[in-house]
């Protein structure tokens, strides 16, 4: 009887250790605008994994598991089940998450430039095709794996403006902040946290000077109020390579780094690719 319940209790241990590996227990924050990763088991192929209609990052754990690594958008209702879809030897089938819920705080700003806060029909309409390309970028699927999950940060400094941020600029509410902010002098050199290929460089209204990186597998990163861009599209980049500098352009106050990571198309906290995420 002593050896049957050693043997259970050991089945249930590397059980245990199989469904919580590295990137899980690195990852997992299922809240909105977190990640959510979600076990597929063992296979030979990697499965195809659907949120909604975007795809979803699939990884390897180094127990053998392949894992889903869902990005949570803000607006994704708190304490909700969610579902993906996972295609898999042929086979269908459908997975449950559940998302937990954070509380953001707010943030009020005051812009000098009025147009940064209340647009005429002129500027109006470059945000529009500016929007587009952007939106573009962000829905951008590459089946290379990316060099790493657990990123570096892209300049040394202090976090200033946390993700999630509600705002309201000049007391007018507008969308929440989808990234994280670094105080940093202008002219800090601007790091690859992760290597990937640039997919789009601007000087965009809101954004100013900006760079997007593709890391592979829906996981993307974009970086801006650069004052200078130092790649152009199409370049490959080494992690830790210089991208940029820190700058004030486009919507700032003044200078500093703002970098959105982002994951089948939903924006999430950057804070977690960096063991600095807050619940």
């Amino acid at each position: 009887m002593l050896r049957v319940l050693l043997w259970v209790t050991l089945l249930f241990l590397s059980t245990a250790v199989r469904a919580e590996g590295y990137i899980a227990r690195m990852l997992n924050k299922p809240v909105p605008g977190g990640v959510a990763v979600v076990q597929l088991g063992q296979a030979q192929q990697a499965p195809v994994v659907h949120f909604g209609d975007r795809r979803v990052m699939v990884l390897r754990e180094a127990t053998g598991e392949w894992i889903a690594v869902v990005g949570i958008g803000l607006e994704t209702p708190a304490n909700s089940k969610q579902r993906i879809d996972v295609e898999q030897d042929g086979a269908r089938r459908g997975l449950s998450f559940q998302v937990g819920s954070k509380q953001y705080v707010a943030q009020h700003i005051t812009v000098k430039n009025p147009q940064h806060v209340s647009p005429d029909t002129k500027n109006l309409k470059r945000i529009e095709n500016e929007l587009a390309e952007q939106k573009a970028a962000y829905r951008q699927f590459s089946p290379g794996l990316p060099s790493n999950v657990m990123l570096d940060r892209p300049v040394p400094g202090r976090l200033s403006s946390p993700f999630g941020l509600r705002r309201f600029f000049n007391g007018e509410p507008r969308n929440p902040h989808s990234g994280l902010d670094f105080a940093a002098a202008t002219g800090t050199p601007i790091k690859a946290p992760a290597a990937g290929k640039v997919i789009l460089v601007g000087d965009f209204f809101f954004n100013g000077k900006t760079v997007f990186v593709d890391h592979g597998q829906g996981f993307i990163s974009m970086f801006c109020h650069l004052s200078k861009i130092d790649v152009k599209v199409g370049q490959t980049l080494e992690r830790g390579q210089v991208l940029g500098q820190v700058g004030a352009t486009g919507r700032a106050t003044g200078p500093h780094l703002h970098w959105n990571v982002s994951l089948n198309d939903a924006r999430v906290d950057p804070a977690i690719f960096i063991g600095a995420f807050k619940p």
